[in-house]
């Protein structure tokens, strides 16, 4: 649990926030808000579900832009004086310039913070997973939308999904630890006994750098498959991650009657 002085920080820097536009949920790790504002609370199940604790306590806040009314997720490390403009997860929700907008009104009212924006990682997949949550349901509808049953609905066919991609990348994986090996000792005996019979007249230390280079290739082939299998199971999670995040806000807006 964070102590007393980075919660009372992490208050005031959700009521500096707000000066930006109105705030719609906000996302706990090891942090309290006192007192509990009147909006969605949940906690940040990225870091909650991660295999170690090292992680610094924050929040992160959707907020909405008051003058475009476009959507912001802001991460507030208050202990490392940091802050982040997270574009992956309200993708397609806001513009870049409100992007600089908003982080020229937090420099402005927090310099003491160092405020930058996050790019999305093309080896985490992070634009296929938000592309794939926004064509089932977009985040402003579960922050605001007002047909709940709707908005459920596709939170249920994107939950679907993730169970799909899941349950492809254990079938990538299970083919690659089966028949990678065998493949590639059976391609190395072929290699092996190809070129040595079919030399093509080249001298023998070429022969084996072409051996070497074919079976490296073959092996490679593999480990490129086991590697995308492996991404694909992270990309997974993290869309089921982001369902179950979706249903805690809609709880949360039942709850608090919205």
């Amino acid at each position: 649990m964070a102590s007393r002085p980075d919660a009372a920080e992490a208050s005031r820097i959700l009521r500096e926030l707000s000066s930006f536009g109105p705030v719609l949920a906000v996302k706990l790790y090891r942090l309290t808000l006192d007192p509990v504002p009147a909006i969605p609370t949940l906690p940040c199940l990225d870091h909650e579900a991660m295999l170690h604790e090292g992680v610094a306590p924050h929040l992160a806040v959707y907020i909405q832009d008051g003058s475009s009314g476009d959507i912001h997720e802001v991460v507030v490390v208050p202990s490392e004086r940091r802050i982040e403009e997270d574009i992956v997860s309200t993708w397609g929700e806001c513009s870049p310039d409100s992007r600089a907008r908003l982080l020229s009104v937090v420099r402005q009212r927090l310099p003491n913070y160092k405020a930058q924006e996050t790019k999305p990682s093309r080896w985490r997949g992070d634009r296929r997973v938000a592309t794939a949550c926004r064509a089932q349901v977009t985040l402003r509808d579960v922050l605001l939308g007002t047909d709940i049953a709707r908005v459920k609905n596709g939170i249920d066919r994107l939950q679907t999904i993730a169970m799909l991609m899941e349950k492809q990348s254990r079938a990538a994986s299970w083919g690659v630890r089966t028949v990678s090996g065998p493949f590639v000792a059976a391609g190395g005996v072929i290699v092996y006994f190809v070129f040595g019979a079919l030399s093509f007249g080249m001298s023998e230390s070429a022969v084996n750098i072409l051996r070497y280079l074919l079976i490296g290739l073959l092996g490679g082939w593999f480990l490129y498959y086991g590697v995308k299998a492996v991404q694909l199971t992270e990309m997974s999670n993290r869309v089921w991650k982001r369902t179950a995040e979706y249903n805690l806000i809609l709880s949360e807006r039942k709850r608090l009657g919205q």
